[in-house]
């Protein structure tokens, strides 16, 4: 039963481990710095304290790592959330934005940004609008060609979304192969990670996110209907059509205000809402609060694990997931499969 006393409670606790895990995340890497001195040098604008470190480990925290962490934060919240968006739209735990299409359809756009960057780039926005409108694009494409009548059958939703998946994949290889002098720019943002991003990324994604993640907990009534089929949702007065087109296209902001400022980055919207789920259950109104700060943590985590585990190189985050996340599909696969 639902108590929103409880949603507090749980969202409270998530929210202290979430900055402890950014805490943590700060002094990590290649120079460590202390707990005491990250917190020193985090609060000196507010506490005038003497200082007691230097300007280049000052420069790291501020200027470096702590923006990282944010955008990691922001990143993972956006995926997670679509990842339980759409798992809540199709009834199924395997639905997920880079499956279905929609983080290849949105770095389509974002690679365009990046080949002719300089006709495209009229504002600090044009990346991730014209990775919202790539994105948005892909998944009705993908939604209508896996359509049979007025059914979504999961078997041929993720076909359907695999399939066009690697034809976009296709033409932002082709368009890597063209870019010239941005050929490996492209290719480590395809592979998705946060390195060299600072506090304008951040600026980017920080409005998408805002608005996805508002929406989506407003809206935890309507996917509780709709985890119960169509007519049942129409029965309990919920619009469905509307619903799922709303669902569709906060998933595809969300997920390309992600793609366009790390890359891509999958599986977590897949991992995340499925864990999530086994802890809290099945109700959106908990489901969607928990999987803001369980994304957060998860990729905070993982960049940290990126960052440090092959020092002073970076493991690119976006393999990290990747190597974490087929392993889960499959078994995601092969539990659900009677149920396809």
């Amino acid at each position: 039963m639902y108590k929103r006393r409880d949603t507090v409670i749980i969202s409270a606790g998530l929210f202290l481990l979430t900055l402890i895990v950014m805490l943590f995340s700060v002094g990590m890497g290649e120079s460590n710095i202390g707990a005491e001195k990250v917190i020193a040098i985090l609060t000196e604008p507010f506490t005038h304290q003497a200082q007691f470190w230097t300007d280049g480990e000052a420069t790291i925290i501020r200027g470096i790592r702590l923006p990282r962490i944010i955008l990691g934060a922001l990143v993972g919240i956006c995926l997670a959330i679509s990842g339980a968006a759409l798992q809540s739209l199709f009834r199924n735990p395997m639905a997920d934005p880079f499956i279905l299409g929609i983080s290849n359809g949105a770095a389509l756009g974002a690679t365009i940004v990046f080949v002719y960057g300089a006709a495209w780039a009229l504002s600090l926005y044009t990346l991730p609008i014209l990775s919202f409108i790539f994105g948005i694009i892909t998944i009705f494409l993908v939604y209508n060609v896996g359509k049979i009548g007025n059914r979504v059958p999961v078997n041929t939703l993720l076909l359907s979304g695999i399939a066009i998946s690697a034809f976009l994949s296709a033409i932002n290889s082709f368009m890597m192969f063209t870019g010239g002098q941005n050929f490996e720019q492209i290719m480590f943002w395809m592979m998705g990670g946060l390195s060299g991003r600072g506090w304008n990324y951040i600026w980017i994604i920080l409005p998408f996110a805002l608005i996805g993640v508002i929406s989506m907990i407003t809206m935890g009534r309507s996917m509780n209907a709709l985890m119960f089929g169509e007519e049942s949702a129409q029965y309990l007065g919920i619009e469905v059509e509307k619903q799922k087109k709303i669902l569709l296209v906060l998933t595809a902001l969300l997920t390309s205000a992600a793609v366009a400022v790390s890359g891509i980055i999958g599986f977590v919207g897949l991992i995340i809402p499925h864990i999530v789920r086994l802890l809290v259950g099945p109700d959106h109104r908990i489901l969607i609060p928990v999987s803001v700060f369980a994304g957060a943590i998860f990729l905070v985590l993982a960049d940290t694990f990126a960052r440090v585990v092959m020092s002073p190189a970076e493991l690119p985050l976006g393999i990290l997931t990747a190597m974490c996340g087929a392993p889960f599909f499959l078994y995601l696969l092969r539990s659900k499969r009677g149920e396809l």
